[in-house]
């Protein structure tokens, strides 16, 4: 969701600054792999580990940042170049779209309420599942709950947490970098912009049994 159907990627970067920059240790290249991609909980236990003798507890500092990011989000949900173009050829054939995001659950209702609920089968959220990405179980539980196997989904993200998980679960990867580069890999497509994405492409990318 966040950086792949939402512009929110550097909205996250930015709350977590707000909060980083208040401990007096501002955010740097080194942390990226703490903050873009993963859950609320992990950033703030970065961030107490990291912010000094003086840094508040991992639960406040998981307050704060919600609090920042939340405010963000409900200002600024700009949908990402192609993402609503794409969604709707996926209606239109019956294709099940579906949200699986580390961000909490009012995030995630707020930005699929932003794009159309009704653009969207499913959505989990962080809450959802007892491990979040780079664990494979988010997407196995959205397979699960759609009711098809791993193999027969195409999971488009956009940070390296995020494809991980999605490899991890045995599923087609589309890496639609938004802030940090996704390497190439046997496997892994990647492009530029859903733009350039279409249901012709996506197909493409499932194994040839699940193709038809």
């Amino acid at each position: 969701m966040d950086g792949t159907l939402v512009d929110t990627e550097r909205l996250w970067w930015a709350a977590v600054q707000q909060v980083a920059d208040g401990l007096g240790r501002p955010l740097i290249d080194a942390d990226m792999p703490h903050v873009l991609g993963r859950p609320t909980a992990h950033t703030a236990a970065h961030l107490h580990r990291t912010g000094g003798p003086a840094a508040p507890g991992p639960g406040e500092l998981a307050t704060e940042l919600d609090a920042a990011f939340t405010a963000r989000v409900a200002r600024e949900v700009v949908p990402r170049p192609g993402v609503l173009r794409l969604l709707d050829e996926l209606a239109a054939a019956g294709v099940p779209a579906a949200i699986v995001s580390a961000s909490p659950r009012h995030v995630v209702d707020l930005v699929s309420k932003a794009l159309g609920e009704d653009r969207f089968a499913l959505t989990l959220a962080v809450e959802d599942t007892v491990r979040t990405k780079p664990a494979p179980d988010p997407y196995l539980a959205a397979a699960a709950a759609l009711g098809v196997e791993p193999y027969a989904c195409v999971v488009v993200e956009d940070t390296p947490t995020g494809v991980a998980s999605a490899e991890a679960a045995g599923c087609a990867v589309l890496a639609v970098p938004s802030t940090v580069p996704i390497r190439p890999a046997a496997g892994r497509t990647i492009l530029d912009s859903l733009e350039r994405a279409d249901l012709a492409l996506l197909a493409f990318l499932l194994t040839p049994a699940e193709r038809n």
